[in-house]
């Protein structure tokens, strides 16, 4: 039963993300903010597509364990588009609140990200071992959950300056997504159940995805009235 609710919702997630991500790109020519959002979103769905595409096929086969090398792949690439997909986030912060002159934080994002990159790259991760080191994990996500500290404060500040109604959840979207994914960096190796907590973790991606569809809706409704 797990494998095949699990795999229902991945599946659902996954054309849904993707789907919303088209769209965004495909349909407005306008505003960069929503161009942003939609490769965004499409990044989100393809780069978790290579870890959750090979789990759900474990989950109604062999098992996580004989498929631990391609779960493990799919981890590691999935690393990496969450880096870029924070980068981008990052860049939808400066269009939307016309941030211009903000060098020093530029080169910190990029700086975390690549660092985090490297991190992720190197051989003592262990990717494609089913008990792969938990300390590296940690390593790997320390640049990682700082740039994730940054981008929540600066969603949180320019939204409360700017009363934006529509992002106003924006930095919490973020801090649940980090809150839930960091139990399982530390105890899903030993604690298999910690696992679950990636599905709301998903829903929070979700969510950032949805408040920037929902508002790129808006948009297009305004223009087609005019």
């Amino acid at each position: 039963m797990q494998a095949i609710m699990e795999t229902l919702f991945d599946a659902v997630y996954l054309i849904g993300v993707i789907t919303i991500g088209i769209i965004m790109m495909t349909k407005n020519d306008r505003d960069k903010q929503y161009k942003l959002f939609g490769l965004m979103a499409v990044l989100l769905g393809a780069g978790d597509a290579f870890h959750l595409i090979p789990r759900s096929y474990a989950l109604l086969t062999t098992g996580l364990e004989a498929n631990a090398a391609a779960l493990g792949l799919g981890k590691l690439i999935t690393s990496i588009t969450m880096t870029i997909f924070y980068v981008i986030l990052y860049h939808i912060w400066r269009q939307r609140y016309k941030i211009e002159r903000r060098n020093g934080l530029t080169i910190s994002i990029y700086a975390l990200s690549v660092i985090r990159i490297i991190l992720c790259l190197f051989p003592q991760n262990d990717w494609l071992s089913y008990n792969a080191p938990v300390s590296w994990g940690i390593y790997r996500n320390i640049p990682f959950a700082i740039m994730g500290i940054i981008i929540i404060c600066i969603f949180y500040s320019e939204v409360k300056k700017h009363a934006d109604k529509n992002f106003k959840f924006m930095w919490l979207a973020i801090v649940l997504s980090f809150a839930l994914y960091i139990p399982v960096v530390l105890w899903a190796t030993t604690i298999r159940w910690i696992g679950i907590l990636m599905i709301p973790k998903t829903l929070a991606y979700v969510w950032i995805v949805i408040m920037g569809y929902k508002e790129f809706r808006t948009e297009i409704k305004k223009i087609k009235s005019r």
